[in-house]
């Protein structure tokens, strides 16, 4: 069973105070990334903004420890994930694709799949901040985050095809399962751009905001989820992951079993217990 475009529901875009922010630096270093974790969201910004932010080989390897520290600081509840300048990310790197040979290249393809796979699966929400230009390997890293939003300035493609390669970061995967697969066929091997609201038409990001309103909305629709219970996002996106590989009865029955796990957590009793008593739940992630 595959899964098609995908709607977030209205209260993950809903507005929220802004909080007071608080600051901590990363526990590792990077050159081509910037890391900075306020008020338990971590926002990842892709650092080459003379090279449109391009991925090459040194890069990747940074995302790779950052999505590491991601998953394993308590301090960080979710994440937002941007790029410098007037891009998002516009590919990978040309001058080392142009060198790779059959063995690199799937050994390329491997580690990025790996490194986005892991973002995906970190077990926190994730959302990609799209500022511009969002091609090859930046629509593929867009796609590996759970929720988009689009500057309106942001455009989308897999233009691989026009370098004599296909997609190689996860592309031929994911979108088909985002989009459908008559959508990502068109787009794949027309390897043609579509701007912002195109890109929401299609279901490929969930809102479109002006340019200057981007990471306040990114950032006011991550407060939002992350004042859900943290366990049942989290389970709620692995399910959702895993079930669009399954049967229906299949992911019915994980379903059934992750809803019987959140029974047993403190955050179901507080739920349950702030929404009878009419007031605002504290969960603690327990």
């Amino acid at each position: 069973m595959r899964c098609s475009t995908l709607h977030a529901p209205a209260h993950y875009l809903m507005s929220t105070p802004k909080p007071v922010i608080r600051s901590r630096k990363p526990t590792m270093s990077y050159e081509n990334l910037l890391f900075e974790v306020k008020d338990r969201i971590a926002f990842l910004t892709i650092n080459r903004p003379d090279k449109l932010n391009a991925l090459n080989d040194k890069v990747m390897a940074e995302l790779s420890q950052a999505v590491d520290e991601i998953t394993g600081r308590d301090d960080i509840g979710g994440v937002i994930v941007t790029g410098a300048g007037k891009a998002f990310v516009a590919g990978a790197d040309i001058s080392e694709l142009a060198q790779q040979g059959p063995f690199d290249g799937k050994a390329r393809a491997l580690r990025g799949q790996d490194v986005y796979r892991r973002l995906e699966t970190c077990g926190k929400p994730v959302i990609a901040a799209v500022n511009g230009f969002a091609l090859g390997g930046g629509c593929e890293l867009a796609m590996a985050c759970h929720l988009r939003i689009a500057s309106e300035k942001a455009k989308f493609g897999q233009p691989e095809v026009k370098l004599g390669i296909c997609p190689g970061y996860g592309g031929t995967q994911r979108l088909p399962r985002l989009i459908g697969k008559g959508r990502a066929i068109d787009l794949i091997i027309s390897g043609r751009m579509v701007g912002a609201e195109e890109a929401l038409q299609l279901g490929l990001v969930h809102k479109v905001v002006a340019a200057d309103d981007l990471m306040q909305e990114s950032e006011s629709a991550l407060r939002g989820i992350m004042a859900m219970g943290p366990l049942a996002v989290r389970l709620s996106l692995e399910a959702i992951d895993q079930g669009c590989d399954m049967s229906l009865d299949e992911g019915l029955l994980l379903e059934a079993n992750h809803f019987g796990l959140l029974a047993a957590t403190a955050d179901m009793k507080e739920g349950m217990g702030a929404f009878l008593q009419k007031r605002e739940p504290e969960f603690s992630g327990k």
